[in-house]
């Protein structure tokens, strides 16, 4: 595999030094926390005598000297950077913490004077005035439109004292969205409902045990202590089986609790501050609100259409919903359970109403999802698909032991990259699950070749055992990894997952599919003590209750990607309380009580962790319509592992990273324009 260019020799400092390790992968254990911020000065510094050079140049822009110098320059900042935002997340400690309030509002500050950098802005200008003439490749009049845009977007076109506004704004916007998440980190590892008698276990399988008891002792408690943590590997197994209603409540008062505590960690006025930046962002940049800045580079274009398509899904879910509460509230009658039901016993009653309406529960299931084995089923799938080999590597210095790497090959051999899976929750890293990279695939001196990370939290135990929402997960990650692995383009601009937002999610939620495929199960779902693969009967079962409680989850996520929309709507100049805002969306939507939300605002890390999802929570469902549509592709062929429709989707979609505009890509692999009643169908909000 390639390494990175070449860098300063500076001895005394790892992160500036050549990276000569296995793969070109940082020297994890030589990397301490005070070395970043000397390290990045020397980077950016680096970065920007690159740029300045470019700027300079006495030649008139060519794409070679413009577009090409500047795509494959910043290599040193770019490594240190992905390392230090890895770490931040993934293995972070009050050190490095430190560390990243310091450099957040610098590292935005670097990034902020690239884009208002007049005379290298005014070389992209001049090519991309001039586009309609220049004999280029498709791919590479597409890197200059997004480079183009990706300046104007970032205020380049602004001067005077708007263009030094930006560039505070900017700043305070990178420090704030640090603290807020930090907060939330800080508010999920201050949790600890400790499981002390037989009484506080009730209900729980032995896999939730063993998961407890693991949890227990990574919090320091004695060998047979039981305990749950905010993690939702517990948290959301726990609230389907607890017995003890009152554990239930306080375990989900808790979740949602997070950031809106009184005190250091509150949140509510950290998200304010944000939504005040973030209007001002936009109306410095002309736009009416933050929402019609950001969709401008979206599918989706306008927030008209992200809600006419949220709202397809929102009241037909609620409607659904109303039969479900009927059963779940006869289940609690039945069970002596108090009535009306909460939003903690939702989960615990449809856990019994699927138990008895499908003879099936999820204590059942898990015993054949042992973790080693769904890795195998995911790399099988990708291999029958995209020819794809996954080789363990042992004894490469990761940045924490649970961290396994996998390298990646062709059928002949021939390497595609490092893949690697960091798969269990811990204090010192943040909740959720998430693809990354430590470096990016690209054309650069003959091929450079990425190195991918998985991030998941399950509860860590001896097996592993996963639920089939967990399995799904895994599957989901392991989509967004492949399109990173499997990226084929020339411009780094333009490789693996750098797409548009709601385009994004398809290569992994559409990966989902075939974690449900009966030949995949039936290889790979063994039993982890007796070896006996998934029975053909549970197999039917999973399959008959693939719908059930989908109008639950549907309102679970479409409530708040409503309020996300909502709120970035605002006009400019509106003054937000946060916690007011919410409920008063609660009450305008209708969302129900015992359903409530799977995200608060106070603890939304999607929205305000970045900008990366802010105005854009809703990119899940509008991908879930074009994965449902991509998918029926195999199924109308009948072979889930088609060979043409997977070099179709293997050329269009996978490996074309943002080399050509999404719909288009889309188009090219489908036939035709995705068509949104095969997710309705999906969620069986549809006949």
């Amino acid at each position: 595999m390639n390494v990175p260019n070449s860098t300063p020799q500076t001895p005394d400092n790892p992160l500036l030094a050549d990276w000569l390790t296995a793969y070109g992968l940082p020297p994890f254990d030589l990397v301490r926390p005070e070395q970043f911020e000397d390290a990045f000065k020397v980077a950016m510094a680096a970065q920007r005598a690159e740029l300045d050079a470019i700027a300079a140049n006495p030649e008139p822009a060519t794409f070679a000297n413009t577009l090409e110098a500047m795509d494959q320059c910043g290599r040193l900042y770019n490594r240190i950077e992905l390392l230090f935002s890895n770490l931040t997340v993934s293995e972070t400690s009050p050190a490095l913490q430190a560390v990243q309030r310091t450099m957040a509002p610098r590292l935005a500050a670097h990034e902020n004077a690239i884009y208002m950098h007049a005379a290298l802005f005014a070389r992209v200008d001049s090519l991309y005035r001039q586009r309609q003439q220049l004999a280029r490749a498709a791919q590479d009049l597409r890197l200059l439109e997004r480079v183009h845009l990706d300046f104007v977007r970032a205020g380049a076109q602004l001067s005077g004292e708007a263009r030094q506004r930006y560039g505070a704004v900017v700043q305070e916007l990178a420090a704030q969205c640090t603290t807020f998440s930090q907060n939330v980190l800080a508010d999920e590892n201050s949790f600890l409902l400790e499981l002390k008698t037989e009484s506080d276990l009730a209900g729980l399988p032995e896999f939730m045990r063993e998961a407890t008891r693991a949890a227990a002792a990574q919090r320091g408690l004695g060998e047979n202590s039981h305990a749950v943590t905010l993690s939702p590997s517990l948290t959301e197994p726990f609230l389907s089986f607890s017995a003890r209603r009152d554990l239930r409540e306080a375990v989900w008062r808790e979740r949602s609790l997070r950031g809106a505590h009184e005190g250091a960690t509150d949140n509510r006025p950290v998200a304010a501050r944000i939504m005040a930046l973030r209007q001002e962002q936009a109306e410095l940049l002309g736009y009416a609100n933050y929402a019609d800045y950001e969709l401008v580079d979206r599918m989706a274009g306008k927030p008209s259409t992200v809600l006419k398509l949220l709202h397809q899904a929102w009241e037909p879910a609620k409607a659904k919903a109303q039969e479900d509460r009927a059963k779940l509230t006869a289940m609690a009658n039945s069970l002596g359970e108090p009535t009306p039901i909460a939003a903690w016993d939702w989960r615990y009653l449809a856990e019994k109403v699927r138990a008895q309406q499908f003879d099936l529960d999820d204590a059942e299931l898990k015993p054949y999802f042992t973790l080693d084995n769904m890795i195998a089923a995911m790399f099988d799938c990708a291999q029958r698909l995209f020819g794809l080999r996954f080789v363990e590597q042992q004894g490469l210095a990761l940045y924490h032991p649970d961290v396994r790497a996998w390298e990646v090959q062709r059928a002949d051999g021939t390497a595609v990259g490092l893949f690697l899976g960091d798969n269990f929750a811990r204090p010192a890293k943040r909740s959720g699950a998430w693809m990354s990279i430590f470096r990016s695939q690209s054309g650069h001196q003959g091929g450079t070749l990425p190195i991918v990370i998985n991030n998941n939290n399950f509860a860590k135990a001896s097996p592993t055992l996963l639920s089939f929402e967990d399995v799904k997960t895994l599957f989901h990650e392991f989509g967004h990894g492949l399109h990173g692995l499997l990226s084929q383009v020339r411009h780094e601009r333009l490789a693996g997952t750098s797409v548009l937002r709601d385009y994004v999610e398809l290569p992994s939620q559409l990966f989902e599919n075939w974690a449900l495929e009966r030949e995949v199960l039936q290889r790979h779902a063994r039993h982890f003590q007796s070896g006996e693969t998934l029975p053909d009967a549970l197999l039917d079962k999973l399959h008959a209750a693939r719908r059930f409680n989908q109008a639950w989850a549907t309102l679970m996520y479409t409530g708040p990607a409503l309020i996300d929309m909502a709120l970035h709507s605002l006009p400019s100049g509106t003054a937000v309380d946060i916690a007011k805002f919410e409920a008063e969306q609660c009450r305008a939507l209708g969302v129900p009580g015992d359903i409530g939300l799977r995200h608060h605002l106070s603890h939304f890390q999607h929205l305000f962790a970045s900008s990366g999802y802010a105005a854009g929570y809703y990119v899940y469902m509008w991908a879930e319509v074009l994965e449902a549509d991509a998918f029926q592709a195999f199924v109308e062929t009948g072979n889930a592992f088609d060979t043409a429709t997977a070099q179709r989707l293997l050329q269009q979609i996978y490996s074309a990273g943002n080399s050509q505009e999404p719909a288009q890509a889309f188009r090219n692999f489908r036939g035709r324009d995705p068509q949104v009643d095969a997710m309705l169908r999906k969620r069986g909000l549809l006949g």
